[in-house]
């Protein structure tokens, strides 16, 4: 059975591979579930000290991040890579077909998955997961999430998996009929939830790394020493893409922050900085024609020797503009 379709526990997990005397923390969401406001979801990242030890981070703002760590454990390398904690790799290639089976991850994002969560507690907020994406812990400790072209329900220690066929098929699985409750204002129409969706395995590996990559360098940005009133990432099931806003709203120097695999005007995944403010277009950072901002596209950015700094690098280029 592929590992991705078991039961998990990120945070134990993390914490069982290091062993005692650490803090760690991870970038999925992790069991218990949480019924609190505003967020009814865990800060996986957040690097509040519990006292159990060094807090160990996949961002900078720890007391040492995994990378670090590794340094003196290169045994937790394999680990942390797969979680996109540590030892990074680099991105695929882009896979065939890549368009039409994107289209058909996103409606079955909106629709079956951030549903999902929707109809439990009202909010529709999805994060990256190992392999894939899916919603924080709800209800009764039970997570819906995507990896590869398999459909996984988690409900407690007990997970179940299935492929990927249509819409009603995965709703019937999730508990939940498809559905646009959960949609933003740039979610796809429904459909037919009937017509057999081209979530392609290969397609959802590409965007499990994606998300994954996403998920490291956004933390990287929020837990950066003296950026200003940063959110919570949240993959958003409208334009399907981990974003978070950062900066000061006040002098028109916040922007919004994220990683998209793509929508209606970029055939191709990119990174993005969409100021709330103006820009100085004399400045060829600012690049973007289709919104108020700059994009950073995969072709740009597959040729860079290390996807995850090159990312932090692009946001950060952006953030110091606006700051």
């Amino acid at each position: 059975m592929n590992d991705h379709a078991l039961a998990h526990d990120p945070a134990a997990e993390a914490a069982a591979a290091t062993g005692d005397g650490y803090d760690v923390r991870v970038l999925e969401p992790s069991p218990p579930a949480v019924a609190d406001p505003p967020f009814w979801a865990d800060d996986p990242a957040d690097p509040t000290p519990s006292g159990a030890g060094p807090v160990v981070a996949a961002h900078s703002g720890g007391d040492l991040t995994w990378d670090e760590l590794i340094e003196a454990r290169p045994e937790l390398a394999g680990f942390a890579a797969d979680r996109w904690l540590g030892a990074r790799p680099q991105l695929p290639e882009l896979p065939a077909n890549y368009p039409a089976a994107l289209f058909d991850f996103h409606r079955l994002a909106y629709s079956v998955v951030a549903e999902a969560r929707y109809q439990c507690n009202g909010k529709f907020g999805l994060r990256y997961t190992r392999g894939g994406f899916g919603t924080p812990f709800f209800g009764d400790d039970m997570q819906v999430r995507v990896a590869k072209d398999q459909l996984v329900v988690q409900t407690a220690a007990q997970a179940r998996s299935t492929t990927i066929t249509t819409l009603r098929e995965a709703g019937e699985f999730a508990g939940v009929a498809p559905g646009t409750s959960a949609a933003e204002h740039d979610s796809p129409d429904l459909g037919d939830i009937d017509r057999p969706l081209e979530t392609l395995a290969e397609v959802g590996e590409f965007l499990g790394a994606w998300f994954g990559l996403a998920t490291a360098a956004l933390e990287e940005l929020r837990f950066s020493p003296g950026v200003v009133e940063p959110e919570r990432v949240q993959l958003w099931p409208g334009h399907f893409d981990p974003a978070i806003a950062a900066g000061d709203a006040g002098s028109g120097r916040r922007a919004t922050y994220g990683f998209s695999p793509g929508d209606h005007s970029h055939d191709e995944p990119y990174i993005y900085v969409a100021a709330w403010g103006d820009v100085d277009r004399s400045d060829p950072f600012w690049n973007e024609a289709s919104f108020n901002g700059a994009s950073l596209a995969f072709s740009d950015l597959a040729p860079a020797g290390n996807h995850y700094s090159a990312a932090v690098a692009f946001l950060e280029a952006g953030y110091d503009r606006l700051s």
